[in-house]
């Protein structure tokens, strides 16, 4: 059969990463793994079998080999871990109490093999904590990484379930979170209320892209708020667009504001500093 490598997501903040099998191995999705990683050995979930298109998208993703599935003594011992996390997290912030360090601690991943505990914080400037990090690789006894963080990523790390009902999509299929900007909202015509777009990060909704490309690819084939269009009823100027219904709201020149697909007006002027398409926003 030979080496087969799999996608395999890992490590609290859910990297991907592509991972070779042991020889003559095979692995199904949803199965549970120990992972040897740069970061020492790590539990992992097998997505898929990697082809070589998957294997040239993940070229600059971390990479590993896949020593064994995850036995039931693994599993305990990954219990056991999580079990101390927390009190280790305590430990971390009587040190940081103790410094007078100007962070907010969000997490601690305690690495399977044991290998370094790493600690994720967020904090407004530079944080000096060369001290903190000898005190903590003294109480603990490993390698200690320091990781700074966003509002997302902290999401990603402890929020659980969306407004949708469904768990958080930075915390389950997200393997990155790309840039959302109000833009996507507007045109999607979404309610423009922060608090009805923002996710548990407090930042617009990562959902908020999933359809945005098509809209933009329907918006670019419609003519510009404020162009002067000519119609069945008459020469006229768009004044709104429905995105999804591709049609075009005109008002003629007798005053009359009449619905038009764009095969049925021809653009004469088009308008130079179009007006947003959140002017047909619903009140």
């Amino acid at each position: 059969c030979g080496m087969a490598s799999y996608v395999v997501r890992f490590g609290a903040m859910r990297f991907l990463g592509l991972f070779s099998g042991p020889d003559n191995s095979r692995f199904a999705r949803g199965d549970k793994v120990i992972l040897c990683t740069e970061r020492g050995l790590e539990v992992g979930q097998i997505l898929r079998e990697a082809d070589e298109a998957i294997r040239s998208q993940l070229a600059s993703a971390p990479q590993g080999q896949i020593l064994r599935i995850m036995t039931a003594e693994d599993a305990n011992e990954l219990r056991r871990i999580h079990a101390h996390e927390q009190e280790e997290l305590e430990i971390c912030q009587r040190y940081v109490d103790q410094l007078g360090l100007q962070m907010k601690l969000v997490d601690v991943e305690h690495i399977f093999g044991g290998e370094r505990i790493i600690v994720y914080y967020l904090a407004d400037a530079r944080v000096d904590f060369r001290e903190l990090v000898r005190q903590l690789a003294a109480e603990f006894k490993t390698r200690i990484e320091m990781r700074q963080i966003g509002v997302r990523d902290e999401a990603k790390l402890l929020a659980d379930y969306g407004d949708c009902g469904c768990p958080v999509c930075c915390n389950t299929h997200l393997a990155v979170m790309p840039p959302v900007s109000m833009k996507m909202a507007k045109v999607q015509k979404s309610t423009l209320d922060p608090t009805k777009i923002s996710g548990r990060c407090g930042r617009l909704k990562c959902c908020l892209r999933y359809e945005y490309p098509i809209y933009d690819e329907i918006l670019q084939q419609l003519p510009t708020i404020g162009s002067q269009v000519s119609t069945p009823s008459g020469p006229g100027r768009v004044i709104g667009v429905e995105i999804l219904p591709r049609r075009v709201l005109v008002e003629t020149d007798d005053g009359v504001q009449r619905h038009f697909t764009p095969e049925e007006i021809t653009v004469l002027v088009e308008s130079r500093t179009p007006e947003a398409p959140e002017e047909l926003l619903p009140e």
